[in-house]
């Protein structure tokens, strides 16, 4: 399906759970499909509970391949876990997604 043919409405994709090593190539595998499907993609991560740079990278690839295609991919609801990852190796730019900043309260 080319980026014209697919819809034009946002499409979710939610991640619960761990986005480690030992789920990568699954999640991976799914939401490339899903990236596929849609010309706007929105990856709710408010579900996700442990981020390593397996999980990582298949967030960088899914926006590789998003942008390589001519459609977009949005990183939403960035849970605590993913919000530790990100600030601690500066990713918000990489991806380009509003932040949710959460108080050391």
């Amino acid at each position: 399906m080319s980026a014209s043919s697919a819809t034009a409405l946002p499409v979710r994709f939610a991640i619960d759970g761990e986005l480690t090593i030992y789920r990568a190539a699954d999640v991976k595998s799914q939401l490339l499909e899903a990236l596929r499907q849609a010309a706007l993609l929105e990856v709710d991560l408010s579900g996700v509970t442990e981020l390593d740079t397996a999980g990582l990278q298949v967030l960088m690839l899914a926006k590789q391949v998003a942008a390589t295609d001519g459609r977009a991919l949005r990183l939403v609801g960035h849970s605590p876990a993913v919000m530790d990852v990100f600030e601690m190796l500066d990713l918000g730019a990489y991806f380009g997604d509003a932040l949710l900043i959460h108080s050391a309260a």
